[in-house]
Formats: structure tokens, C-alpha cells, sequence
């Protein structure tokens, strides 16, 4: 029985081959993001927490793009395994106008709602936040999102490059741009968050700066090593010489595209609404869910790439017409990406009570803390198998159905449960975050039932 969950030394190769380039990127992209959430927490717990709240706001944004990429880059994924250059330049190029507009569109709604948007995360529930400490972190995050504004342009044209790149599986030049590019953010936050090498002591400003230059940098690396590579990469030639792209493709890229965008938009909406309602009880709380989420998003790096590994695994072999053997590798997929998950849970579990020392802010954020961590360590695997499930849905184009399993259940679960608890109830936040996170469980099922169901096995190219 075990050999239907269980792959061999070549499947694990394969899967390897492409996961651990962007595991590889992503972590040391998150690790740096941590070391920058240090450093900013050594400045002070308000403006940690300023940053916070920016950081949830660019996350929208950032999810956003993610959605649009992944909707046209199911049919890159399935065009490279058809072994279609033109169609391949024509998604990547469909990337670059739609994502350049979506991005324009999200620095006009920050410019003009910015203020509005970052004081929804301050109010709290009007007894426990002070006026002088919701001023002081208010500052923070409005000047951190206007210097990060400046770097959205060049965050989305890396974007569209790295995906079209690991889409014909070249997973190493995404991980290299990436990794010079957050060793730039590193050197640049040490010298202008605490102002050394005589530069002035910036703090939240000198982090937005540090990350703007770093985006500047991942852009030049990736774009000059794919035009550099046309002869290996055919479909890059001549992607600038007009705008055109056929409407045939461009319709079909919208009708699967835009579920999966509006999913993507809507999840991560989800996701900040749910933050939003843990943070009406405090700026503690606020302060420990960032130092949370930003550990979070290290130790998650290893589930996550694996399910971006499925998704162009998975697109490829329908790509190619390999329909067959789609349902027995899914099924090895998501039994790989849950085992890993539970290991690096445990790690991530025993890192909880530690981690948290090394920010300069109160005991009582330093607990909280610990118990966000140490609950988010334990369902981990819930995690890694509904995520999986998602990539491996999407693979086939069912964004329809990826849109109801995963913004569709943030809101319709999540969101309310959250608010519920944290406004009508006087459950602790730990009791309220763990409730919040078991509701996986259904979403789990969710993703079983659909993926043995097979009707998302469809080559759409």
C-alpha cells in the first residue's frame, strides 16, 4: 500500500531538481526578511509594529501579482511541455502589460486609501492602544509604505521573469538574482537602519530603502541573464519588438487567469482581515503576529516550494499529454510535501520559546509569541497538504475550483470565526489562533474529495 504514496530515488530527483532552487531562494529571501524583522525589532516594539502593518498591506499587493503570473503560467507550463516557443513569448508577454497595469492600478489605491488602510490595523478596540503609541507607529508604517511604493515596479517585472523561467525549468538564475539581491537588503539594512559606515540611523525608513534597492538589483540580474541566454530561451526573442498577443490565448488566459487571480486577491485580503481582527485586541498582539509570521515564513519555505514544484511538475505532464500517470504522482507529491512539513514543524516547534529573545520588546509580546508559534508549528502539516492539494488543483486549469477551496473558504471560515471570536468572545488570542488554524481540517477534506474526483486532469493547451 505503501507504494502508492511512496516514490523512488528518480521521483524524488525530479521533484528535488526543481523545489530545492526555489526552496533555496525563497528561504534565504525570508531569512534576510527575518533579519531585517530583527532589526527593526531592536529600534523598538511600535516601529515593528508600523512595519507590520505596511508589510500586511504590500502582501495584498505582492498576492496579487502572484495571481496573475500563475494564471498565465499554467499555459506556460503546459506550452514548454508542448514545446511551444510562441506560445510561451506570448504568455510571458501577457505578464509583463497585465501585471504592469494591476501595478500602476496598486500604487494610486495605496497613494490615495494608504492612511485609511494602515490605521484599520491601529484602532483596536479603542481602550488598548494609546493615542501616543498609535501616532508613533502610525508614522512608521506611512513612511515605510511610500519609500516601498518606489519598488513595486521592478518587484513585479522580477516576477514575471522568474516565473517564465521556472516555467521551462530553469529554477537556478531566479535563485541566484534572488540570492545577491537579499544579501543586498542585508548589507543595506545593517548600514542604514542603524546608521553605520556614517550614514544617518534611518530605522523603518532605512529597511523600505535597503528593500527598494534590492528589488533594483534583482531585476537587472534576471533580466539581463535571460536575454543574455536567448539561444537556449527562443521564446524571449524579440518579446519587446511589439504588444501583441493573440486574442484567443489572451481570452483563455483571462478565463482561467482571473479566477485565480481574484482567488490569489481575495485570499490574501482574507488572510488581512483575519490579521486585522487579532489586532483589535492590542499593539502586543500585533507586535507578537508579525514576529510569528515572519518565522513562519522561514520555516514554511520548504512546503511552499514543494507545491510550486507540483504545480509545474503536474502542468508539465499535462502539457505533454501524460494524463495517465498525473493521479499516482499527485498523490506521491502530497505525500512528500506533508512529511516534510511534520520535520520541520518540530524544529520550528522547539524553536518557539527562543526565537522571540531576540527582540527588544516586552515579555508579555515575547509569550504571545511563543504560543502563535508553537500552535502554527503543530498544524503544519494541515498546511503543507492543503497547499499542496491547491497547486496540484491548479495545475489543470480548475481555477474555479481553487478559487472555492481557498479564498472561498477564508472567507466563508476563517474571517468570520476570527472576527466572531476576537470581538464577541473573551477567548484568549492563542485559544482564538488555534481554533482559527484546526478550521483547516475541513479545508483538508475539501481538497481530498476534490483532488480523487480527477476531472481537474485536463491539458488546456
Amino acid at each position: 500500500m505503501l507504494k502508492g504514496f511512496i516514490g523512488d530515488k528518480a521521483f524524488y530527483k525530479k521533484v528535488l531538481f526543481i523545489a530545492l532552487p526555489i526552496m533555496v531562494q525563497n528561504g534565504i529571501t525570508n531569512f534576510v526578511n527575518m533579519l531585517d524583522n530583527i532589526m527593526v525589532g531592536r529600534v523598538g516594539t511600535l516601529p515593528m509594529t508600523g512595519v507590520a502593518v505596511t508589510n500586511q498591506l504590500i502582501f495584498v499587493f505582492n498576492l496579487c501579482i502572484f495571481g496573475a503570473i500563475s494564471g498565465a503560467g499554467i499555459f506556460g507550463a503546459q506550452f514548454y511541455g508542448n514545446k511551444d516557443n510562441k506560445g510561451l513569448l506570448h504568455t510571458f508577454r501577457f505578464k509583463l502589460i497585465f501585471c504592469l497595469l494591476m501595478t500602476c492600478f496598486g500604487i494610486a489605491v495605496f497613494l490615495t486609501l494608504g492612511d485609511s488602510l494602515i490605521m484599520l490595523y491601529l484602532k483596536g478596540d479603542g481602550t488598548i492602544n494609546s493615542g501616543a503609541d498609535v501616532e508613533v507607529a502610525f508614522s512608521n508604517a506611512k513612511d515605510y509604505l511610500l519609500i516601498m511604493l518606489i519598488g513595486l515596479v521592478p518587484y513585479t517585472l522580477s516576477q514575471c521573469y522568474s516565473s517564465a523561467l521556472r516555467e521551462t525549468g530553469k529554477t537556478v538564475p531566479p535563485m541566484v538574482a534572488g540570492l545577491i539581491a537579499v544579501l543586498t537588503n542585508l548589507t543595506f539594512n545593517y548600514i542604514l537602519i542603524f546608521g553605520h559606515l556614517g550614514a544617518p540611523a534611518l530605522g523603518a525608513k532605512g529597511a523600505a530603502i535597503a528593500t527598494v534597492i534590492s528589488r533594483f538589483v534583482e531585476l537587472i540580474i534576471i533580466s539581463v541573464w535571460t536575454h543574455t541566454h536567448s539561444k537556449e530561451l527562443t521564446f524571449i526573442k524579440g518579446v519587446y519588438k511589439s504588444l501583441y498577443v493573440p486574442i484567443s490565448l489572451t481570452k483563455q488566459i483571462l478565463i482561467k487567469g482571473l479566477p485565480l487571480m481574484l482567488n490569489e486577491t481575495l485570499w490574501a485580503a482574507g488572510m488581512a482581515t483575519v490579521n486585522r481582527s487579532y489586532s483589535v485586541r492590542g499593539i502586543d498582539v500585533i507586535a507578537a503576529n508579525n514576529i510569528s509570521q515572519t518565522f513562519f515564513n522561514v520555516f514554511a519555505v520548504t512546503y511552499m516550494a514543494v507545491g510550486v514544484a507540483i504545480g509545474i511538475l503536474l502542468g508539465q505532464m499535462l502539457g505533454s499529454g501524460d494524463l495517465n500517470e498525473v493521479k499516482a504522482y499527485t498523490k506521491k507529491l502530497i505525500t512528500f510535501s506533508v512529511l516534510v512539513s511534520a520535520v520541520i514543524g518540530a524544529v520550528y516547534c522547539m524553536s518557539a520559546g527562543i526565537i522571540p529573545k531576540a527582540y527588544n520588546t516586552s515579555n508579555e509580546v515575547r509569550r504571545i509569541a511563543t504560543g502563535l508559534m508553537t500552535i502554527s508549528a503543530l498544524t503544519f502539516p494541515l498546511d503543507a497538504f492543503s497547499h499542496a492539494s491547491y497547486f496540484a488543483l491548479r495545475s489543470g486549469g480548475k481555477t474555479l475550483v481553487t478559487f472555492i477551496f481557498d479564498s472561498g473558504f477564508v472567507w466563508a471560515v476563517t474571517v468570520p470565526v476570527s472576527i466572531i471570536l476576537t470581538s464577541f468572545t473573551s477567548l484568549s488570542i492563542l485559544t482564538v489562533f488555534l481554533i482559527c488554524q484546526l478550521a483547516n481540517l475541513l479545508k483538508c477534506l475539501l481538497g481530498y474529495i476534490f483532488i480523487k474526483k480527477g476531472d481537474w486532469i485536463k491539458r488546456v493547451v
